[in-house]
């Protein structure tokens, strides 16, 4: 006969399995921060808890010989190493648990890669100067970012899949480096379609906005999901993020009211394995609208 103890042990097996697989469902939120100089500052948006990934926005100019040079628009000065100071937010946000990001590109930038030698001498410079590499001139000083995000909206579509392998190959130098792409919704993404085929994204943060083919539009979420289930079943990567403007304004088409999405949206996607949570532009519109703060429990 089983004794108390033993139904005791059982019973709390039990809950603990059922924690374990209501947790897998549970998604994190990722966010932009750089491009307006009138929000929070960087340790206090990781301070908010809202976030588990913040990606710094941008590195708009590199590639073809062009000097890099970081653009956080009215957060610091680059030119007279202004963004240095970051360095122990960056730490800050880490020790929380989030992972930091530099994301490269930008819908306003100057950048393309003209060769492999390109994408390899940039992979040394974004080695060298923001992860685990040595340089005297680190633009956001002694800090180690996590990773690389690219968010490539422009300049041409070669040579992105060698930059995603030569950076993905100093993770054998000790921290892991991780990547993230912000493609658009309509599939394949027209600048980083090849680079994805490589299989080698961590995390991929779809933008379901300024695409009205595949985005959410009153109601109608059919649209979306089509694009969500292509997505997560035709690319290899972790996790895949639904990516949303914060608010009306942030985006040109494309928010979804924050009832709608935890009523409507995300039930539809959730059971995706590869379901990683959701993506928002930007942190300064997050802070208009307070909707990180009224998805969080249902990402």
């Amino acid at each position: 006969m089983e004794s108390n103890s033993s139904r005791s042990l059982a019973f709390l097996l039990s809950i603990i399995f059922l924690i374990l697989v209501v947790g897998t469902e549970a998604g994190g939120i990722a966010i932009y921060w750089g491009q307006n100089g009138n929000e929070d500052t960087l340790a206090n948006t990781c301070a908010t808890g809202n976030y588990a990934f913040v990606n710094i926005a941008f590195l708009p100019t590199f590639g073809n010989g062009q000097k890099p040079v970081i653009n956080l628009a009215g957060h610091c000065d680059p030119n007279i190493n202004g963004c240095t100071k970051f360095s122990s937010d960056i730490k800050s946000c880490q020790a929380k648990g989030i992972k930091v990001m530099l994301s490269i590109g930008g819908g306003a930038g100057s950048y393309y890669l003209s060769s492999t030698d390109d994408a390899r001498q940039v992979a040394t410079y974004l080695w060298n100067n923001f992860l685990g590499g040595q340089s005297s001139s680190r633009p956001l000083g002694d800090a180690v970012l996590d990773g690389i995000d690219f968010d490539i909206e422009g300049g041409t579509t070669q040579h992105w899949d060698e930059l995603a392998r030569f950076l993905s190959g100093y993770s054998k130098q000790g921290k892991k480096v991780y990547l993230a792409a912000a493609p658009q919704c309509p599939y394949p993404d027209a600048w980083m379609g090849g680079a994805l085929k490589t299989g080698l994204f961590d995390y991929v943060w779809v933008q379901f906005y300024n695409n009205p083919p595949c985005q959410y539009s009153s109601g109608n979420i059919g649209g979306l999901v089509n694009a969500w289930n292509q997505w997560t079943s035709s690319i290899t990567a972790t996790q895949i993020f639904l990516g949303l403007p914060a608010a009306p304004k942030a985006a040109g088409s494309g928010f979804i009211p924050a009832a709608d999405l935890t009523s409507k949206v995300l039930p539809a996607i959730k059971g995706s394995a590869k379901y990683g949570g959701v993506m928002l532009w930007s942190k300064y519109y997050d802070e208009q609208t307070g909707y990180s703060s009224s998805i969080k429990r249902s990402v």
